[in-house]
């Protein structure tokens, strides 16, 4: 991942809990790193060991520190660094779901070496889609969760997101019912 990605972490850890929270976040995943370079390519393990490292500090389910990290995402570091892509993204949350397929193709523009995941649609209705996530990096789900939760704040649209299909269950990728 990028170290954008590091980086949000450790703004959403200091922003939400402190220096002092991060510092000992950082200590226990191990990592030796003073800060992350955003635009640079950093090995997966760096993000889980940070993500597990948070769930143990802050003594929560790592599904739980990555559902506020994917919410963190879209209403802190997407909004504020992507806000542009965010509102090309459509005028709503339902246009931007129907959309989703096709951001990480603007965003790979930014980011060459990126490894995006595929996001497909299906079943729209005028109260729901459902919302097709297939990824080489397995454990995200959360996040994504956190990332749909995080999308229907920033539309101010109240969201209930529901697990259709996982991979945890045999499925070849997760599936999201996402009502508003």
């Amino acid at each position: 991942m990028y170290g954008i990605v590091n980086k949000a972490i450790q703004d959403l850890l200091t922003s939400q809990f402190g220096e002092e929270t991060w510092e000992n976040v950082k200590s226990r995943s191990g990592i030796d790193a003073d800060y992350f370079i955003s635009n640079e390519p950093y090995n997966d393990d760096i993000t889980f060991k940070l993500a597990v490292a948070a769930s143990e500090v802050l003594n929560i389910s790592v599904g739980d520190v990555l559902i506020v990290f994917g919410e963190f995402w879209i209403l802190d570091t997407a909004k504020l660094k992507y806000g542009y892509l965010m509102e090309s993204g459509g005028p709503n949350l339902k246009d931007f779901l129907i959309n989703l397929p096709n951001f990480h193709n603007r965003i790979m523009l930014i980011y060459p070496k990126l490894t995006p995941p595929e996001f497909q649609v299906s079943d729209i209705t005028n109260n729901s889609i459902y919302i097709h996530y297939f990824s080489k990096r397995e454990g995200l789900q959360e996040f994504v969760r956190g990332l749909l939760q995080g999308l229907g704040k920033f539309f101010n649209t109240t969201v209930e997101i529901e697990l259709i299909q996982s991979r945890n269950n045999g499925s070849s990728h997760e599936i999201f019912k996402v009502s508003w």
